[in-house]
């Protein structure tokens, strides 16, 4: 039997984290707080950050068209593609809050989706996106490399064999 492991460093607190982290989920929370979601009142944000030094916001965008939104973390990349095509991507925060007046991060994780374009961009650019998000009992994660979060994934090599 094989077996899956999954490497991450855990920080307590907010203060614990690296000065550049604590400013990453400074910029996710701001992001979060542009979110739309009339809907499901559960709003995220995401911020990348660049090799360049600049940091790109994504937040969660909904539609009355269910499911014609878009998640934050799809957002701020596919933004950071368009606009800073081909710099490097070190870093994404991930942040959410069920109440813009009260914004208490909750945990969130990415959805498949997002997983799935995170894992491309980090594989298109050969190097590792680090992904810093909440966990359920109010610590910070952060997680080496977004590929390690879809461990089977579909690439452009199951494409071309």
């Amino acid at each position: 039997m094989a077996e899956i492991i999954l490497s991450y460093q855990e920080y307590p607190t907010k203060q614990d984290l690296p000065p550049h982290l604590q400013t990453l989920l400074d910029q996710a929370q701001e992001a979060c707080n542009k979110a739309y979601a009339p809907y499901s009142h559960f709003y995220v944000g995401a911020a990348v950050a660049l090799a360049n030094g600049e940091i790109m916001q994504g937040c969660n965008q909904e539609n009355s068209a269910l499911p014609a939104g878009l998640c934050a973390e799809r957002t701020a990349f596919y933004a950071t593609g368009v606009q800073h095509p081909g710099v490097l991507i070190q870093s994404v925060a991930i942040t959410a809050c069920r109440d813009k007046t009260n914004p208490e991060p909750v945990a969130v994780t990415p959805c498949g989706g997002c997983r799935q374009v995170m894992m491309e961009f980090e594989e298109r650019q050969k190097s590792p996106i680090q992904l810093l998000m909440h966990s359920f009992s109010g610590s910070y994660l952060l997680i080496p490399s977004v590929t390690s979060l879809l461990p089977f994934n579909f690439s452009q090599q199951h494409m071309t064999h």
